[in-house]
């Protein structure tokens, strides 16, 4: 087994299939197209750009292809970047399938929907239990696939539901400090405030934003799957607010999206588990392949700032 993508040295030759994650086309200062190509393995991703391509190259390279790429790996503004020097499309006789490149969540789905039904089953609030468990039944299949970004933090597959299961574990020793939450209330908050990707995303391979993610946005889309939910069951009383409220204010600022900031307990501590898991999530990407005594990559959601990796870490 060869190297993967992101396992390369800069200077060092690559050859091998790579997924493309995405392809977009841009205009060159000579008024050239070209291409800027995600390329993945199992590893990660990195960029690369096609020069001169023509409407060929846009039809042979769009996102979900699997490419044969030789290049050289190159550092360009302190982030690695692939140099390509031959590129085509993988052929009928190539030994290569789409899950061969897919990054996939470290926890199984079986141990995942496992974990989510737990703690579903511990909620003893009857209407707040009935709503999560009804939304979760009724995405199922789309929440323990997809991505929880398209970028950033947990963007692969089954990221959604492993981001929600590391936030419920660390909701549950948060609690355990500060008995005064009301664990109903978080728990639930958790597992839905994201629930509403599963219509904003096109799916777990290649994420994009559908038509409803871009003209809605998966926190408004959910505010409305909550309110279904809660008809659909004949549930009235505050709980199906208070929810509804979970989900708007879990980004905590208008800036970052909030339409509202959050005004209750829970949800101010939803919105801080949030933040943690996905910064987290981040910076173990970012650090995962420095050497101790060096620094990663600029992180751009992190205010593009590089990590140092101390000597003394393992």
């Amino acid at each position: 087994m060869g190297k993967k993508i992101l396992e390369h040295e800069t200077g060092e030759q690559v050859e091998q299939f790579l997924l493309i994650k995405s392809s977009v086309k841009g205009i060159a200062s000579n008024g050239k197209p070209f291409l800027t190509l995600v390329l993945q393995d199992k590893s990660g991703e990195i960029e690369a750009k096609l020069w001169d391509a023509g409407e060929d190259d846009e039809r042979n390279y769009c996102a979900q292809s699997i490419v044969k790429v030789a290049g050289e790996i190159q550092n360009y503004r302190g982030k690695n970047q692939l140099k390509i020097r031959q590129i085509r499309p993988s052929g009928p006789h190539d030994a290569v399938k789409l899950d061969d490149f897919l990054e996939t969540a470290p926890l199984s789905r079986e141990e995942m929907a496992g974990k989510l039904t737990q703690y579903i089953f511990e909620m003893k609030n009857p209407n707040i239990q009935r709503i999560t468990r009804h939304l979760l039944k009724k995405h199922q299949n789309a929440f323990m696939e997809f991505p929880a970004a398209t970028k950033n933090h947990h963007e692969f597959v089954s990221g959604l539901a492993y981001h929600v299961v590391s936030m419920l574990d660390l909701a549950k020793a948060i609690a355990n400090l500060y008995p005064s939450l009301d664990r109903d209330l978080l728990y639930a908050g958790i597992i839905l405030h994201d629930m509403g990707k599963v219509l904003e995303l096109s799916g777990p391979i290649s994420a994009a934003y559908t038509i409803e993610g871009n003209l809605l946005g998966h926190i408004t889309i959910m505010v409305n799957e909550i309110g279904k939910a809660a008809e659909e069951l004949s549930i009235g009383g505050e709980e199906v607010l208070i929810l509804q409220h979970m989900v708007l204010s879990h980004h905590g600022k208008a800036e970052w999206g909030s339409p509202k900031p959050p005004m209750i307990k829970e949800a101010e501590i939803l919105h801080y588990i949030d933040n943690l898991d996905a910064k987290m999530n981040m910076l173990d990407g970012a650090l995962e392949r420095v050497k101790p005594g060096e620094f990663s990559e600029r992180v751009y959601a992190l205010d593009n700032r590089s990590f140092y990796k101390p000597v003394f870490h393992k």
